[in-house]
């Protein structure tokens, strides 16, 4: 059989970084008050001549010099984003044509989920053997839709890109050979404007800004993201014991808390970044996955169960042995 294996991760983190005590000058809040509700101490912020296409290719290169491969290697380009540079084309088509790969190159619009969107596309077409080499980006440049004045929304979001690169290879079945083991995919459009931007091309003709109610959306979080982990580990006969890493999407220190506690996990075994980048959507699972890797945390034949929720509302599942 034909499984889709992990062959090299990286990321981009823009320069400029903004703290809490930055966004206290601008709005009424504070680190105490930040920090203590989300988990957040700083993120970062795209310089002005930068865009998603441009971290994305950064975490891109990044994750070919892991692998060994070149852009020609590339077959395949799935980038997640809620914050494309053009309405059209797709931004994957800017990526592609700067790394000189071939074949499909899209865009996929899932939010916080859009990575595990993207990565469940790319098993899939790995496959049914419609490409043999799958460049998945998740990046955002959420700064550019944040409401700077909202103190309810502007301290939790940042810039950045993650990128891993699969390749289909023959495997066995068993759990504990290499590969993407299995993805699932969700949503509910009924609660889709708990979490949304308030513009778009074709009602605004912007993009908007991002709107959110707090409240509602770390209820269905929490919700959520336990009922989907819990659904991935039983219909593969797996439990909390049989993880090496868990690696959640990085919204908020309290709903990955509670999360953690609920499917019995130990905080030992959840590879973090939120504290030092915030909320950057589609970007924050390959982020931390790159992390794990440059902290020597993630070793061959580890098993890793990755978990998100974002507008829409979507949440999303996988788990990948390395």
């Amino acid at each position: 059989m034909l499984r889709s294996r992990l062959l090299g991760v990286g990321s981009y983190l823009p320069e400029r970084i903004v703290t809490n005590d930055d966004l206290a000058k601008i709005v009424d809040t504070s680190d105490e008050w930040i920090y203590e509700r989300s988990g957040i101490k700083r993120r970062h912020i795209l310089a002005e001549d930068e865009c998603t296409s441009t971290s994305s290719i950064k975490a891109a290169k990044e994750a070919l010099a892991m692998s060994g491969l070149k852009g020609e290697d590339i077959d395949l380009i799935i980038l997640a984003t809620a914050t494309p540079d053009k309405t059209f084309p797709a931004t994957a088509a800017i990526i592609q044509r700067e790394l000189g790969a071939k074949g499909a190159a899209f865009d996929i619009q899932a939010a916080c989920s859009g990575f595990l969107y993207a990565m469940s596309i790319a098993d899939s077409m790995l496959k049914n053997r419609q490409a043999t080499t799958a460049l998945v980006i998740g990046a955002e440049s959420l700064s550019r839709i944040t409401n700077w004045l909202d103190r309810n929304t502007c301290v939790l979001f940042g810039d950045g890109a993650g990128a891993a690169i699969f390749r289909a290879e023959e495997a066995t079945d068993s759990i504990q050979s290499f590969g993407i083991h299995d993805m699932i995919i969700r949503s509910d459009g009924n609660q889709f404007d708990l979490l949304c931007s308030s513009g778009g091309a074709a009602t605004s003709e912007d993009c908007g800004k991002i709107t959110m109610n707090g409240r509602e959306v770390y209820r269905h979080a929490v919700t959520n993201l336990t009922s989907i982990a819990e659904e991935i580990l039983t219909r593969n006969h797996l439990s909390h014991q049989d993880l090496d890493w868990f690696i959640p999407h990085q919204a908020n220190m309290r709903i990955i808390e509670s999360v953690v506690q609920k499917i019995a996990l130990p905080m030992d075994k959840v590879i973090l970044t939120i504290e030092d980048t915030a909320n950057t959507s589609a970007a924050s699972i390959p982020i931390a996955l790159a992390k794990g890797f440059t902290d020597g945390k993630l070793k061959a034949g580890d098993l890793i169960l990755f978990d998100a929720m974002g507008g829409g509302f979507t949440w999303a599942a996988g788990l990948l042995r390395l």
